[in-house]
C-alpha cells in the first residue's frame, strides 16, 4: 500500500517480502475494511475487484440473553459502511498494481539486516537469488509485523511498549459454507464468545473464544460446530455448515510501542502495534498509518518539509490509542471473563443492553466500528 501511494507521487521504492507470493496472496488474515480503507483503495487505482466482490455491510448484530440486536451503522454515521473483503485479496490486487509499475517488488529475499540507523542514509543487506544485496535508502519503513526485523534494528532505550495479555484466545474456523446471516454476528454467551463473520458467498469464517492453552487436537471438527451452535443458535435460525478448509487459535493482546520512528525509520502496521481481533482494527491501523506516512515523504521530496515526518508518530499513535481502546471496549465487553464472577457478567449485559438501547452509544461504536473519519 505504501509503495502504491508513493509511486502515485512519482516517488521510488524498493518492496522487501520474505515470503512467497503464494504465500502471502493465499493466507488468510482479516477481512473487515473500514470506509476509509475501502475509499483509499479506490482512490489508489486498486478497487475494481473489491467494488465488484467485496460484500458491503450496512450494520452487524450483538447477541446475548438469546435475543439479537442489530446497529445500523449506514443510518448512524451519515452514510458509512464496512466492507468484507479478505487482506489475501487487498494483498494480490496491490501486487498486482505494483507488478504494473515497473518498480522492484522482491520476493523471498532472507537474511535481512537494517543498520547505520542514525545516519541520513540508512543501510539494509539482504539475500535474494543468491546474490548479497546493500540498499542506501533516504528512509526505512518498517512494515515488517510484530516478528520483524526494523523495529528490534532501534537501539535500545528509544522506544517504550505498552502490552497487555488477554486470558482467552479464539478458535478459528474457515468453512466451505455459505454464511448464515447476512451481516457479522457478535455473540456473548455464559459458555464464551462467538463470532460468525464471511469471507465470500461460499465461505464462511467463524470463532469461539478458548483458553490460551488451548489443544487444537481436542477439537475435532464436530465439536467446534456443536460449540457454534450452542453459542449462535437461536430459535428459528439455523447455522450452515461444511468441510472445515483451516482452523487454528490465536492469542489476544494489545501491544504499542512510542514513539513510531526512530531518525529515517519508520514503523506502520504490526511491526508498532497489535490489537486484538474483536474491533476489526488491525489491517485498517496500518492503511492509515501508510497513509499519513507517504504524505509526509511526499512532502519531504516535494518541498523540503519535514514537519509531517517529525509529527508521524504522534499523529499516527492518537488513531493507534483511539483503535486500542475501542477494540479493548469490544473485548472486554463481549467474551466471558477469566475468574469473573455473576457481578461482571451482570455488568457486561448492563453494557450490551445500554449500546443496544441507546442511540447514542450505538452511534458511538457504530463510528468506530466504521473507521473515524478525523481523530
Amino acid at each position: 500500500m505504501l509503495a502504491q501511494l508513493l509511486h502515485l507521487k512519482g516517488i521510488d521504492s524498493v518492496v522487501l517480502e520474505d515470503r512467497s507470493r503464494e504465500y502471502v496472496e493465499h493466507r488468510i488474515r482479516a477481512g473487515v475494511l473500514e470506509q476509509g480503507t475501502v475509499d483509499l483503495l479506490h482512490e489508489i487505482g486498486v478497487g475494481e475487484r473489491l467494488g465488484r466482490e467485496g460484500l458491503v455491510h450496512d450494520g452487524i448484530e450483538i447477541q446475548f440473553a438469546g435475543e439479537r440486536h442489530r446497529i445500523d451503522f449506514a443510518s448512524l454515521t451519515g452514510g458509512r459502511r464496512i466492507t468484507v473483503y479478505g487482506q489475501q485479496e487487498v494483498v494480490k490486487d496491490l501486487i498486482a498494481a505494483r507488478l504494473k509499475t515497473g518498480r522492484p517488488l522482491h520476493f523471498e529475499v532472507d537474511d535481512v539486516e537494517i543498520s547505520e540507523v542514525d545516519s541520513d542514509f540508512p543501510l539494509i543487506r539482504f539475500g535474494h537469488d543468491d546474490d548479497e544485496i546493500e540498499l542506501r535508502c533516504d528512509f526505512i519503513a518498517g512494515c515488517d509485523g510484530f516478528h520483524g526485523v526494523c523495529r528490534d534494528s532501534i537501539p535500545a532505550g528509544v522506544l517504550t511498549a505498552f502490552e497487555r495479555e488477554y486470558p482467552f484466545a479464539w478458535l478459528g474456523i474457515l468453512a466451505a459454507a455459505a454464511p448464515s446471516n447476512e451481516e457479522l454476528i457478535y455473540a456473548h454467551h455464559e459458555r464464551g464468545f462467538a463470532l460468525h463473520s464471511m469471507r465470500s458467498p461460499e465461505v464462511t469464517r467463524l470463532y469461539l473464544q478458548v483458553r490460551p492453552d488451548e489443544n487444537l487436537d481436542e477439537w475435532p471438527d464436530d465439536r467446534i460446530w456443536e460449540e457454534l451452535r450452542l453459542r449462535l443458535g437461536l430459535e428459528g435460525w439455523t447455522l450452515n455448515t461444511g468441510e472445515v478448509l483451516e482452523k487454528g487459535i490465536t492469542g489476544m493482546r494489545s501491544f504499542v510501542v512510542e514513539p513510531m520512528q526512530h531518525w529515517r525509520l519508520f514503523l506502520a502496521g504490526d511491526a508498532a502495534h497489535i490489537v486484538p481481533a474483536t474491533g476489526a482494527k488491525g489491517l485498517n491501523l496500518a492503511v492509515a498509518d501508510v497513509r499519513l506516512l507517504a504524505a509526509a515523504i511526499a512532502a519531504w521530496y516535494r518541498d523540503g518539509d519535514g514537519s509531517l515526518l517529525e509529527r508521524y508518530s504522534a499523529d499516527a499513535l492518537r488513531r493507534v490509542w483511539r483503535a486500542q481502546h475501542f477494540s479493548w471496549f469490544m473485548t472486554s465487553m463481549l467474551h466471558r471473563l477469566e475468574g469473573g464472577d455473576e457481578f461482571d457478567s451482570r455488568l457486561q449485559l448492563a453494557q450490551l443492553a445500554y449500546v443496544c438501547s441507546s442511540e447514542k452509544a450505538a452511534a458511538s461504536l457504530a463510528e468506530n466500528y466504521v473507521g473515524l473519519e478525523h481523530v
